[in-house]
């Protein structure tokens, strides 16, 4: 498995959790307000997970594909919660 999959698995798992969770326990008027903060945790993390390695060389394509996995999980979430 590569470091890229490595790093951006977990980023991506706590998205899936963080969106079942708000689906499970938010107020459905909260929904997307619960959505846009786990997405902001995200990027925090993403920059936490990937400095943590101490590795430049991947750094960009690390983060963009943690990132952009994240978006994609939550938008789905959104689709799934939102209507």
């Amino acid at each position: 498995m590569s470091l890229l999959v490595k790093s951006a698995a977990p980023v991506w798992l706590l998205a899936l959790v963080g969106a079942v969770l708000t689906g499970v326990l938010a107020d459905p008027a909260s929904h997307l307000v619960f959505l846009a903060v786990i997405l902001g945790g995200v990027v925090i993390l993403t920059f936490v997970v990937q400095l943590g390695l101490s590795r430049p060389e991947g750094f960009v394509d690390r983060c963009s594909a943690s990132i952009a996995g994240s978006v994609v999980i939550l938008a789905v979430a959104t689709l799934v919660l939102g209507f």
